[in-house]
Parts: C-alpha cells; sequence; structure tokens
C-alpha cells in the first residue's frame, strides 16, 4: 500500500524539524566569566560538556576586570555566569545578578551564600603561612603570625602586593584589624613587611616557596597542599591567632544570552560530585560542608577546627583605596 503523498510530506516535515531541535541543542553554550585559572576552567568545561552536551566558552581574567565588564555591557549582557570572584565582588555586582535557587545550596552553610540567592559559595579560600621544610625544618618555623614578625624571618618571607592581589590585601587587612588600625598596628605590619620580598604576583610566592627560593610566604592553603602532593617539600601552617578564609561563589548574571544553561551550570557548580572532583585535582576546599575533605585531601582539617578571625569586608572595601596608599608607603619605607 502506497503512503499519501500528505502523509509522507508530514512525515518528512516532522523528521526535519527533530533534526533542526537535535541540532540546537548539540550547538547550545554558555558563557562563563570566570577568575579562576586555566586548569580549574578546563575541568570545569569539559566536565560540563560531557555531562550536557552543553559547550562552555570561557572568558577568564582577574575579578575586578570581570565585573567591570559585566557594569559596561548591562544594557547587553554577553556574559551568562560569573564564578570564582569574592564574596565581597558579588555583593558589589548584585545589581547585575539574576536570583536562582540553585540546587544542593542548603549544603552550603548560610553565611557563604546569599540570603536572596544572588550567589552560592561554591569553594573557600583559606590565607595560610606556607613554609619548604627543606629549608626551614617543621619544629623551627613559625606558629603564629607575629612569629613572622621575628628578624630572623629577613629576606626568607615572601609576601604578594596587596595592590595586586585580594587575597594579600583581605590577609594584610585581616592582620591590621587583629593587631589595631592605630599605629600600633601599622608598625607591626611595618615589621612584617620589613621582613619580606614583596613580590607583584600571587603565583610567584606559590611558586617560591616550591622550589625553596622563599623558605616561607604568606599563601592560600591549596597552593600548600597542590605542592606538597607533587612531591615538594612544603608545609602548611595555620597561624595561632586565626587567619582570613573568604568564599569564593557562583552566579547567573542577570539577562545572560543563554538563561537555561546558565542555571544548568550553577547547579553542575554547586553540586557535590564536582566540588570532590575540584578537592581531589586541585585542593580547593569546598563551601559545601557534606564532602568528607580527609578521604579526597588527606591532611586538610575540617573548616570548623580552623580559628577565623572576623573580617569586616564591607569595611575593608570601602577603605581600600587609602589603605592600599598607606600599604604601599610602609613598603617602600621598608626597603
Amino acid at each position: 500500500m502506497r503512503c499519501p503523498a500528505s502523509v509522507l510530506v508530514r512525515a518528512l516535515t516532522l523528521v526535519a524539524s527533530l533534526l533542526a531541535a537535535e541540532s540546537a541543542w548539540a550547538q547550545q553554550n554558555v558563557v562563563l566569566y570566570s577568575a579562576n585559572d586555566d586548569t580549574v576552567n578546563k575541568l570545569v568545561s569539559d566536565g560540563f560538556a560531557k555531562a550536557t552536551g552543553i559547550k562552555v566558552d570561557v572568558v577568564s581574567t582577574g575579578s575586578g576586570v570581570l565585573v567591570r565588564r559585566v557594569a559596561s555591557e548591562a544594557a547587553n549582557p554577553q556574559g551568562d555566569v560569573i564564578w570564582g570572584v569574592s564574596a565581597t565582588i558579588l555583593r558589589l555586582a548584585s545589581p547585575y545578578l539574576q536570583a536562582y535557587p540553585a540546587k544542593g545550596r542548603e549544603a552550603v552553610p548560610a553565611q557563604f551564600r546569599d540570603p536572596n540567592d544572588l550567589w552560592l559559595g561554591t569553594n573557600i579560600q583559606v590565607v595560610v603561612i606556607g613554609q619548604n621544610t627543606k629549608a626551614i625544618d617543621n619544629a623551627g618555623g613559625p606558629k603564629s603570625w607575629v612569629d613572622l614578625l621575628d628578624p630572623k624571618w629577613k629576606g626568607k618571607l615572601a609576601f604578594t602586593d596587596p595592590a595586586n592581589s585580594g587575597f594579600s590585601y583581605a590577609a594584610a587587612t585581616t592582620l591590621l584589624s587583629l593587631w589595631g588600625e592605630a599605629d600600633a598596628g601599622w608598625t607591626k605590619m611595618g615589621e612584617l613587611l620589613g621582613n619580606a620580598k614583596v613580590l607583584n604576583r600571587s603565583t610567584q610566592v606559590f611558586d617560591g616557596i616550591g622550589s625553596g627560593e622563599y623558605p616561607l610566604g604568606v599563601t592560600l592553603e591549596y597552593a600548600g597542599f597542590l605542592w606538597a602532593h607533587n612531591g615538594a617539600p612544603v608545609g602548611v601552617v595555620y597561624p595561632a591567632e586565626g587567619t582570613y578564609a573568604g568564599v569564593e561563589g557562583a552566579a547567573v548574571l542577570k539577562g545572560g544570552p543563554n538563561p537555561e544553561p546558565a542555571k544548568k551550570l550553577v547547579d553542575y557548580l554547586a553540586s557535590k560530585e564536582v566540588q570532590e572532583m575540584l578537592l581531589k585535582a586541585t585542593f580547593r576546599r569546598p563551601a559545601r560542608q557534606d564532602i568528607e575533605l580527609d578521604a579526597l585531601a588527606a591532611g586538610m582539617p575540617p573548616f570548623a577546627v580552623i580559628k577565623v578571625l572576623p573580617y569586616d569586608d564591607g569595611k575593608w572595601e570601602a577603605a581600600r583605596r587609602e589603605t592600599l596608599a598607606r600599604l604601599k608607603t610602609t613598603i617602600q619605607n621598608t626597603r
């Protein structure tokens, strides 16, 4: 029996429509504005594409540059998701963020997510003292921030210029909060900076500790664990007085060109599986608190046992210009 021509035409039209829909889905993409490094970006973009079939176009640069770009594009947004920037930056960018209750957000403590679901913390950065244990044995190294003021460490300590590094600015202002913001506190800051080689980039500090060029450095937790995992004699010291811990997160950008893939990407970044993967591969401490750290990053303590110093990020962000100017003068006076 032969099919009527009209039936055949309808069937062909249906097949063509299905193929077109499949092609459109295959061509879906999402634009990610990321302040993370290339290794982290690739792990996430490759994993997300494999899991969903959605291609991730990554725009990677510093967090301040990203937020300025988001603001400049407000009338015609080009990005879909911003990720790897601090909670302070995310709060500043709130007019450009779209509320989205990401899946699994309940596993992230309330202080690490926006109460209105504008952003969600994905990882926590902890400032530590990195120590090359070949250059300085464990017993002879510093155990506290005040230990770093000892003149015997002069020239052996690396510190990133706070003007060039968000975490270094947070570390310096945390110490000023601890020591007092009057002259006595600034005197101690001068003693610390006087002992330090002040470097332009955070990676110079990370690499210098790992190579032994600098026996000590004010660094981030993950960098120490990564160097140790790769076989370098690097230890991580959590200062006795306490330290700074700040969350970095992800958010959907308001009015982005790919809103549904953007939500899928934020869900992916927030998932337990992805945060476990990043912990295992890069030692980024997850914001989720339902992950067994020691199984994936041996020796990394639970967040609850780290003494975290109080930090008023709104205050220090408002005072950034004058604080950086005084830090610059202090650095110059110690050279």
